[in-house]
């Protein structure tokens, strides 16, 4: 019997791990049986997919095949460009028991260390289920999810390629009610910013802890930024180089956000029509979270509360279809169902697209190029074509006609190195 101490099956696993995060050094000659472009909403058959150094040097019916490369069989599946999630909470698991459903609960109780661990997990579970690259919009105390994609890049753990916000900016209070003798405990799950100079702080404080997106929190309050304030937001965050994702929960902080041209507003609750025009020409993209039923049903009082907000949710992505405004898919996830991973568990999202009318093709989008624009990646992620990162999916079936298709993902492919097969 051979004996293997646990140090060196820690050390293998850690190689492991390592190897699945890095840009790939090997070559790798996949045979696709379907090969989607959700740009076009068209797929090709009989696909070969060249993979060398961790980025994808060639994509034809005709291509020439590298001696030594590992070859992957795919030709039974539908190959893609990884998924992205566009709103993400990773250090956030909000336990419906302990918390009865409130966030703010969840904050107090659990440690950044903790959140941190909660990242870790949930990141690796995201990447398995096809989400190769996600955006991190904040609630994760301080800097959590910094802290995990962090680990991510140097190879680590194992998850997605993170844009992360790390703490959220907003007007006193944040989206929580205090009480005067306990200010403080909103802090550092939000920062604070009334006026233009802790504006200014707070963008520099975010930027010069690794936030790679400004997250504002426009409104949740009688008072809310107003549009010349959003813009200063917006423009003292372009100076560095960064866009900014505005929570929005109003029709009037809505109405501010799309008037001032953030780069995404999430949720767009109460948004009316005219707001999303002005929204569409100001270059806005959309982020509706239309939270599937189920999980509703876990923070609402009453089966018939979940049934009008679910409803209600569907209504305003219709709305968003109906204007032409670009959406880009996302979830606010922030707990599990049963039985599932936060991956798992994101990826049943597409059942309130599918319920709102959307097509499999506009789903597709709004998981690949739609939100690969928004991030700032559209040349280096969300398309499977010679020079870009080698973020690959596949599955049996086809997402084009069925985009139920996407929960039955069986191979994954992150910076040319495979994470699930």
């Amino acid at each position: 019997m051979i004996r293997v101490c646990a140090a060196t099956i820690a050390f293998v696993l850690a190689s492991l791990f390592a190897a699945a995060q890095t840009p790939g050094s090997s070559t790798f000659v996949i045979r696709a049986g379907t090969v989607i472009d959700p740009e076009s909403g068209t797929s090709s058959s009989n696909q070969t997919i060249v993979v060398e150094a961790g980025k994808i040097k060639a994509v034809g019916n005709k291509v020439d095949v590298p001696s030594g490369a590992t070859m992957v069989d795919l030709s039974r599946s539908t190959v893609m460009p990884g998924l992205f999630d566009a709103h993400t909470h990773l250090c956030m698991d909000v336990n419906v028991v302990r918390d009865a459903g409130s966030y703010f609960l969840t904050t107090l109780f659990d440690s950044d260390a903790d959140r941190a661990i909660q990242g870790t997990v949930n990141a690796r579970s995201m990447l398995e289920t096809g989400f190769t690259t996600v955006r991190d919009v904040g609630n994760e105390g301080r800097y959590a999810c910094v802290s995990v994609r962090e680990a991510i890049d140097r190879g680590a753990i194992v998850g997605p390629t993170m844009i992360t916000a790390g703490r959220i900016i907003a007007p006193y209070g944040g989206q929580f009610h205090l009480q005067p003798n306990r200010p403080d405990l909103a802090e550092p799950e939000y920062y604070f910013a009334d006026t233009r100079d802790e504006m200014r702080k707070a963008i520099r404080e975010n930027i010069h802890y690794g936030a790679r997106v400004i997250k504002i929190v426009v409104d949740d309050q009688r008072y809310i930024y107003s549009e010349d304030d959003i813009r200063f937001i917006v423009d003292e965050a372009t100076k560095a180089g960064l866009k900014v994702a505005a929570h929005a929960w109003t029709r009037a902080g809505a109405h501010n956000a799309a008037a001032a041209g953030v780069a995404s507003i999430e949720h767009l609750n109460g948004i009316t029509d005219e707001d999303l025009e002005v929204a569409k020409r100001n270059g806005v993209t959309a982020v509706f979270t239309p939270m599937p039923e189920a999980f509703l049903q876990q923070f609402r009082a009453g089966e018939s509360a979940a049934k009008e907000e679910y409803s209600t949710e569907l209504d305003r992505l219709r709305s968003g279809v109906r204007v032409g405004i670009p959406i880009a898919f996302g979830t606010d996830a922030i707990l599990e169902l049963p039985g599932m991973t936060r991956g798992e568990s994101a990826i049943q999202w597409i059942d309130s697209y599918t319920a709102a009318g959307l097509q499999p093709k506009d789903i597709l989008r709004a998981m690949t190029t739609t939100a690969a624009r928004l991030f700032g990646v559209d040349k280096e992620r969300g398309a499977i074509r010679p020079q870009m990162a080698a973020d690959i999916i596949a599955m049996p079936g086809n997402p084009l006609n069925d985009v139920g298709a996407l929960k039955r993902v069986s191979f994954v492919m992150k910076n040319g190195r495979i994470v699930k097969q």
